[in-house]
């Protein structure tokens, strides 16, 4: 391992030296140190690794990512879980999607370097919105993903159309509302605005290709409505390799997706 991915990959609780899961601080290009979590694939070591972006106010260990975290490992591949700025025990602040980017670009070179020729990405909510962008802005290894699958993501910033959305609003622009999302939900958000304004995600579709790309998202999302996914697929170049699922009676993000979902997915994931 050359010094530069020492310094950027400081292992921590490793619970084999050859096989099994294990935990690591992160440093992304920006100094801030996300923990993140390795597991192997328990029939042999997988050639694929997909690294899995939690949704806003979730973490590496919260139930639903652990959830879908299994899920995904069915399917003859590593998975990579971590958390975002902001959030669980990760360093720095919540950009609601801004310099996470950084922070994925820093789980997809962690995922390389543990020896995965191919890696795939999948984001919920928030990190849909990051695996797009970062799709977009890291276009090749190591950091680039070989696939990405946004699941439930806005596909335009600042959407207020729905009443989560407006409660979510309120508690990344208040001082209030930022205290309770740092005592309620242990996220820990920058008070300060985007500046410049990050790409959008429906702005990013077309940057992805030549790498497939699978959009999901559910009829009954209580946060972004169907007019998000469907902007989403709109903005692909014609002839990209895009793929569109609209589910049947799903809500929001991890939280929301079943397994057989999951199932689905995983599959997705590891044979494109």
């Amino acid at each position: 391992m050359s010094s530069e991915a020492e310094s950027r990959f400081h292992m921590v609780d490793v619970s084999s030296l050859t096989f099994g899961p294990r935990r690591a601080m992160l440093r992304t290009d920006d100094g801030v140190r996300i923990e993140a979590v390795h597991e192997p694939f328990p029939a042999s070591v997988a050639d694929t690794a997909v690294v899995v972006a939690h949704g806003f106010t979730g973490a590496v260990d919260r139930p639903a990512v652990r959830r879908a975290a299994r899920a995904l490992g069915r399917h003859a591949a590593a998975v990579v879980t971590f958390s975002f700025r902001g959030h669980g025990r990760s360093g720095g602040l919540s950009t609601l999607g801004d310099r996470e980017v950084l922070d994925l670009a820093a789980a997809v070179r962690w995922a390389r370097e543990l020896g995965h020729a191919r890696v795939a990405t999948v984001g919920f909510s928030m990190g849909g919105s990051v695996v797009l962008r970062q799709a977009a802005l890291d276009r090749s290894a190591p950091a680039g993903p070989d696939a990405v699958a946004a699941v439930s993501a806005p596909a335009r910033w600042y959407y207020r159309g729905t009443a989560p959305m407006r409660r979510l609003h309120w508690m990344v622009t208040r001082p209030a509302g930022r205290l309770v999302g740092r005592y309620g939900f242990r996220t820990r958000v920058d008070a300060r605005p985007w500046d410049p304004e990050p790409l959008p995600p429906f702005r990013a579709v077309p940057l992805i290709a030549p790498a497939p790309l699978l959009l999901v998202h559910g009829d009954r999302d209580p946060y972004f409505p169907l007019d998000h996914p469907r902007m989403l697929a709109a903005a692909a170049p014609e002839g990209a390799p895009v793929e569109l699922w609209l589910e049947p009676g799903m809500g929001h993000a991890e939280n929301a997706a079943g397994e057989e979902l999951l199932d689905r997915l995983g599959a997705w994931l590891v044979r494109r």
